[in-house]
């Protein structure tokens, strides 16, 4: 008799039940609310900001025939202007990777006195205007400027040459880094370090092998965001950098002074190169992030 009562009440739960895969489905539905009207949005919204701009770059870069065009992208002083550009916003990304990862490692690992105050003045590049930064590292870095009056007399000249241009694409493009890095810091699992540690390995070998994997990926993408931010960096580098035609002449200048001649072609000819060469080097970057994932992934 009971036997037969509990068949009945699960026969009789079993038709109340909804289909197998009915709560897949609506879980599925229920993932991203509106999905349509979401993707909808941020194709147009995208297309607007971004994708519209660019593609009327590369059309009125159209309007040059081809001789025009390499000619416009391949004057001597055009040259002269990618290498410093690219060349100062790879070495100042690459000072930031270092000391980056330093200021942010003392803000998560340490406790001092006035750990908030230098916390906060890391975001400074971001709240300064650029033509402020441009001009206070010159008025502290120039021949009569309170640093750079004890360096000139020893030979030592940082501004109105390319050195200016890397100093002053350190100081806008260090945010980035430490910002980038600090949060993966912080959730970072200390038991591994000292399970490490307890294993007999050196303080350089937990760093190497156990720290630096689990913050590679946010180096990268520090790296990238510095250096993506440098190659377009005008405000603060125009003041510091003497803008000497073949020595410290930066790329932006010289499309800010296409325009100014009303060569709207010619100006939207070098854009295009820098968009093209910015846009493989952060596909090698992002590749190479994806690399890494997989390889951390790999050996955990």
């Amino acid at each position: 008799m009971s036997q037969s009562v509990t068949l009945a009440l699960h026969g009789s739960e079993a038709l109340d039940a909804p289909p197998p895969g009915h709560n897949r489905k609506r879980a599925a539905k229920r993932v991203l609310p509106g999905f349509n009207l979401t993707l909808g949005y941020t194709v147009f919204y995208l297309s607007l900001i971004v994708l519209i701009p660019l593609s009327a770059l590369v059309i009125k870069t159209f309007s040059l025939t081809w001789p025009q065009f390499v000619e416009a992208v391949t004057a001597p002083r055009v040259l002269a202007s990618y290498r410093l550009t690219f060349g100062a916003s790879l070495i100042a990304a690459l000072v930031n990777v270092v000391f980056g990862l330093l200021v942010a490692w003392v803000l998560v690992r340490y406790s001092f006195p006035g750990k908030k105050i230098v916390d906060a003045l890391v975001d400074l590049p971001f709240a300064l205007p650029t033509a402020v930064a441009g001009i206070s590292l010159t008025a502290l870095l120039a021949g009569n400027g309170w640093i750079g009056q004890y360096l000139e007399p020893h030979g030592i000249q940082l501004a109105f040459n390319p050195n200016g241009v890397v100093i002053a694409l350190i100081f806008i493009g260090l945010p980035f880094v430490v910002r980038t890095v600090q949060p993966v810091l912080e959730d970072a699992e200390k038991e591994l370090e000292e399970a490490a540690m307890c294993l007999g390995a050196t303080r350089w070998q937990t760093f190497t092998k156990v720290i630096l994997p689990s913050i590679g990926p946010a180096l990268l993408t520090g790296f990238a965001m510095a250096f993506a931010r440098a190659i377009g960096e005008y405000g603060s580098v125009i003041f510091i950098a003497g803008n000497m035609p073949m020595v410290s002449e930066i790329t932006p200048l010289i499309i800010i002074g296409k325009l100014e001649q009303y060569d709207y072609a010619g100006a939207t000819a070098v854009a295009s190169v820098m968009l093209g060469i910015s846009f493989i080097l952060l596909l090698v970057i992002n590749g190479l992030q994806t690399w890494q994932r997989k390889r951390s992934g790999a050996s955990s």
